[in-house]
């Protein structure tokens, strides 16, 4: 299949700049897993879709800081560093209060292997010193504070909420909490769970109060969820690997809801992929933690979800092929037609859909 069977044209107005003035308050597209039928509604209308026995599961997984802007040392020049991925530091090469990251830096042409940064307010200074290149203008950057407090500690004081790049504009203290989920709890992603920003305490408790059961698992957002499909073929795409953990308690919620034929229906691509993931022996299914590099493209046999909340993707991207892949190209591409003609707004601040 080409990549090209995935592309759709959409108007640079529908991507989604701003969130909803508040949670809950954002469009909701209902689409027939089976049928293609359409439904609009709204996102606080989306309880009556569920009943007594659903399986909801969210990805618990908390966006960081990973945005950071400082200063060539000594030179002064600015810099950008977005951090990607922690690495495991090699014992007693480097101090053990320092972390090494792989993180896209700019301007890349500039900062090669020795070069030095800092960046720091009146409080906390952090400093970092580049060690390699990497493939696509990433590096491997060491960081390290002047001390007083850990690296974590000061990237969440100086570091700057990780906007997707299609939101063109800089990030507000107010993105802090709404590019968050009102669930999030494991500090580790780059980006948000999106599919999950759209819930409010008070649409999860009644959705309790149907009867419907709620499971979180984890997989933490790498950036590799913004990497373009550069292949012409959808098969020789590479997904990135993400961390992931779905615990024994989770595994059991699961077990049972496939054996009595119940529906669960995973928020967002991420937990999908968390979900498929997972092994099922002699009809249970094992809790796992480590990595997934589960590229969930047309011709995927799912498994375990049965029904998926998601935002709307980018055209020719690896999410709108997992959305194709469980509910059919056609009958997607068929709801994005749709959905650009009602004026949905697109992408990590937009609007949703419901697939069931």
């Amino acid at each position: 299949m080409d990549v090209a069977d995935f592309d759709f044209e959409l108007p640079e107005a529908l991507i989604a700049q701003e969130p909803p003035p508040e949670r809950g308050g954002s469009r909701l597209l209902k689409l027939s897993r089976t049928g293609g039928d359409l439904e609009d509604a709204t996102f606080a209308d989306i309880t009556r879709y569920f009943g007594d026995g659903d399986l909801l599961v969210l990805n618990n997984t908390r966006v960081f800081p990973a945005r950071l802007l400082g200063r060539r040392d000594p030179s002064g020049g600015e810099v950008e560093c977005l951090l990607i991925a922690k690495r495991p530091e090699p014992e007693s090469q480097f101090s053990q209060d320092s972390e090494l990251w792989q993180a896209l830096m700019h301007p890349g042409q500039k900062l090669k292997p020795g070069a030095r940064v800092v960046f720091d307010d009146a409080v906390v200074t952090l400093r970092g010193e580049v060690l390699e290149r990497r493939f696509f203008g990433q590096r491997t950057v060491r960081l390290w504070t002047d001390g007083g407090v850990d690296v974590q500690t000061a990237v969440e004081r100086l570091g700057h909420t990780p906007l997707p790049p299609y939101i063109k504009r800089g990030d507000r203290p107010a993105d802090r909490e709404r590019y968050q989920t009102v669930y999030a709890r494991d500090r580790g992603s780059v980006a948000a769970p999106t599919a999950g920003l759209h819930f409010t305490d008070a649409i999860l408790s009644t959705l309790r109060g149907r009867g419907v059961e709620i499971a979180e698992i984890t997989l933490h957002v790498g950036y590799g969820t913004f990497k373009p499909v550069r292949a012409d073929r959808v098969d020789d795409h590479v997904v990135d690997a993400e961390a992931f953990t779905v615990d024994a308690n989770v595994a059991g919620a699961l077990t049972a809801a496939l054996h009595d034929r119940r529906r669960v229906v995973a928020v967002g691509t991420t937990t999908t992929r968390a979900l498929e993931s997972l092994h099922i022996e002699d009809g249970r299914v094992l809790p796992a933690a480590g990595q997934t590099d589960l590229f969930i493209r047309p011709g995927h046999e799912f498994r375990i979800v049965s029904g998926m909340i998601t935002n709307f993707h980018l055209p020719r991207s690896s999410l709108l092929m997992l959305v194709a892949s469980f509910a059919g190209r056609e009958n997607v591409l068929a709801a994005y037609r749709h959905a650009i003609a009602a004026g949905y707004r697109f992408y990590s601040y937009g609007d949703a859909m419901l697939i069931v």
